[in-house]
């Protein structure tokens, strides 16, 4: 059994089960909340699957980019798991887990994307197959009117930002993380969880911020322990 962790977007997603069969899942929706109610949520799906901590084979989690404060809170919720009972971590683009649950078949490219704020899209684009997942863009930040020059024929947009593109606006399902576990180029085991950052795939607006005012560079914490 898995425990599937999504908080890149302002809709937390919390899910336990294996590939193909999921016991309970969770949402927690609204970005200021993930910190409060996400351990909440995931004893929720605990006590729904009528199982525990113990009968867990690993920890699979969306490793952005996304939302700043949501990543670190999944990411410091799974630190802990792990440090209590040692095992596996295993992360996946959150871009990915957009593309991954759209449903389309391999053949398809799949542009999903979200919200980078200052006029800026994380931005990525997959073929998602039974048995592996082939990249076509990594995950990147680009303007709108960019993007359509990277993929510029996508078979599907999906992903919170699809709206700019003109799509239907989708939200990642954490049980599409379970689902890229043991494809090829799914998910990537983390070696050192204890030193292991989420990719935020830019730094906080905070920082922006305090570097426009103060004129000079703090140090980039979305490459922190890298």
């Amino acid at each position: 059994m898995w425990l599937a962790l999504d908080t890149a977007t302002d809709r937390a997603q919390v899910v336990l089960g294996a590939p193909g069969v999921i016991l309970a899942r969770a949402e927690v929706v609204g970005a200021r909340r993930h910190a409060a109610e996400l351990l909440p949520a995931i004893e929720r799906c605990f006590a729904a699957a009528a199982a525990s901590y113990a009968a867990l084979e690993g920890i699979v989690l969306a490793d952005g980019p996304g939302s700043f404060t949501g990543l670190r809170v999944s990411a410091a919720v799974a630190k802990a798991l792990i440090r209590a009972r040692p095992m596996p971590l295993w992360v996946a683009p959150s871009l990915l887990v957009c593309a991954a649950g759209a449903g389309v078949g391999p053949d398809q490219v799949v542009l999903a994307l979200s919200n980078a704020l200052r006029g800026e899209l994380f931005a990525a684009a997959y073929r998602v197959g039974p048995g592996a997942v082939e990249v076509v863009l990594p995950p990147s930040v680009l303007r709108p009117e960019e993007i359509s020059l990277r993929v510029p024929h996508p078979g599907r947009i999906v992903g919170p930002a699809a709206a700019t593109l003109g799509a239907q606006p989708t939200w990642p399902d954490a049980a599409a993380l379970i689902g890229l576990v043991g494809k090829a180029g799914g998910v990537t085991r983390v070696v050192d969880p204890a030193r292991w950052e989420p990719e935020y795939g830019r730094p906080a607006e905070a920082q922006v911020q305090w570097e426009l005012k103060h004129g000079r560079s703090l140090a980039d914490p979305s490459r922190a322990g890298r």
